[in-house]
C-alpha cells in the first residue's frame, strides 16, 4: 500500500459516495493522490489512460452485485494501462457468482466480501466504505465510536423531527426537500443523503424530491424563489461553526468588510436566511456542525439513516429496496444483449 503514488476508487452510487463524502469533509488525511471514478465520465477515463505512471496506483473496485455495468465498463476501459493484478488491486463485492468475482479470481486479486443484506446507500459503516477510508488515513474507530451515545442523547430531537416531518409528508403540500448548504466539504455527504432519501422513500407515489443548493452562492440566484415562490419546500440548512481562527481582513479598501473574515460573512448570511424563513413561516431544520472530524461525520450518517428508515415506516414503504431502478438495469442489459446478438 505504501509504495503507491495514488489510490483510485471505482464504484457507483452509495457504495462509493460514502467514501467520497468522508474524504472531502475531513479534507484529506493522506499525502497520496485520491481519484474517485463514480460515473461514465469519458474525459476522466481518457485522462487516466494518458498517465504515464498509471500502474503506480492502488485500485479499489467496489460493486455490491459484482455485475454493475458501469463499473465493469470502467474496468474494461482501463485494463490495458492499469494492468490490474493481485499486487495493485482490491475488489469489494458480494459473495456470489458475478462478472467482477470471476475477473478478480482469474487475476488472483484479493476479494473482500461484502454482506449481501446491506444495500449500497446503507453501507457507509461496512466494508465498501470503511476499507477505502482506512487506506486514505481516516480513523475508522473514531467514525463509529460515538454513534450509540449520540443517538441516545438526540433521540428526543429525532422523535420531534420525525413527528413534524410526518405531518409535512402526509399533508402532501410539500414536494421538495432542499439541502441548503453553508458548509464547504459537505457536498458529497449531501449527494449521499440525496440518494438515501430518494431511493428509500420514493415509492408507491410517495416521497419527496431532495435537491442540493450551495450557499451563499444560491442566495443570489435561487433564494428569491425559496422566499417568494410556491410554499412547497422543506429546507435542511447545514453549517459549520469551527473554533479555528481565521485572520481578520484588515486594511481592505471596502470599509464594510474590515475585520470580517469569510467565515463570519457566511455565518451572517445563514442567520439572515433563517430569520427570513421564520418570518415567512417556511419550514426548515438547521444542522450546525461544531467540529470537522470523524465523530461528527459518524453522527451525521447515523442520524440520517435512522430518520430515513423511520420515515419509511410512517409512509409504509420498504426503505431497503429500489424496484424501479432494478427495472432500468434489466432493460439496459436486455438492450445491450440484443446489440451483441446482432
Amino acid at each position: 500500500y505504501k509504495k503507491f503514488k495514488r489510490i483510485i476508487t471505482i464504484g457507483f452510487g452509495g457504495s462509493i459516495l460514502g467514501t467520497q463524502a468522508t474524504n472531502l469533509f475531513l479534507q484529506k488525511k493522506t499525502n497520496k493522490e485520491l481519484i474517485f471514478i463514480n460515473n461514465l465520465n469519458l474525459s476522466q477515463i481518457d485522462k487516466l489512460n494518458k498517465l504515464k505512471d498509471l500502474k503506480n496506483s492502488l485500485f479499489i473496485i467496489v460493486s455490491k452485485s459484482g455485475n454493475t455495468i458501469e463499473v465493469l465498463s470502467i474496468i474494461n476501459s482501463l485494463k490495458k494501462k492499469a494492468n490490474f493484478n493481485k499486487n495493485n488491486s482490491l475488489v469489494i463485492t458480494d459473495d456470489r457468482k458475478s462478472n467482477l468475482n470471476s475477473f478478480a479470481k482469474k487475476l488472483k486479486i484479493k476479494i473482500i466480501t461484502h454482506r449481501k443484506y446491506i444495500g449500497g446507500r446503507y453501507s457507509i459503516f461496512s466494508e465498501t466504505a470503511m476499507i477505502p477510508c482506512y487506506l486514505m488515513g481516516v480513523k475508522i474507530t473514531n467514525l463509529k465510536k460515538n454513534i450509540h451515545n449520540f443517538i441516545n442523547k438526540k433521540k428526543n430531537i429525532l422523535i420531534k423531527n420525525l413527528i413534524n416531518l410526518s405531518n409535512i409528508y402526509n399533508s402532501k403540500k410539500i414536494n421538495t426537500l432542499v439541502f441548503l448548504n453553508y458548509c464547504d466539504g459537505l457536498e458529497y455527504f449531501l449527494l449521499w443523503c440525496q440518494q438515501l432519501i430518494a431511493e428509500s422513500l420514493g415509492k408507491k407515489n410517495k416521497g419527496i424530491i431532495p435537491l442540493i443548493s450551495l450557499a451563499p452562492r444560491d442566495n443570489h440566484s435561487l433564494l428569491q424563489l425559496y422566499l417568494d415562490g410556491p410554499k412547497d419546500k422543506l429546507f435542511y440548512i447545514f453549517s459549520l461553526k469551527e473554533r479555528k481562527k481565521l485572520k481578520k481582513n484588515k486594511g481592505l479598501f471596502i470599509e464594510t468588510l474590515n475585520n470580517k473574515n469569510m467565515r463570519e460573512i457566511i455565518e451572517n448570511q445563514k442567520n439572515a436566511t433563517i430569520s427570513l424563513f421564520k418570518n415567512k413561516k417556511i419550514p426548515f431544520i438547521s444542522f450546525e456542525l461544531k467540529r470537522r472530524d470523524e465523530e461528527t461525520l459518524g453522527e451525521l450518517y447515523s442520524y440520517f439513516i435512522l430518520e430515513t428508515v423511520l420515515m419509511a415506516e410512517n409512509l409504509k414503504v420498504n426503505p431497503f429496496n429500489q424496484p424501479a431502478v432494478e427495472q432500468l438495469k434489466i432493460i439496459t442489459k436486455q438492450n445491450l444483449f440484443k446489440k451483441n446478438q446482432k
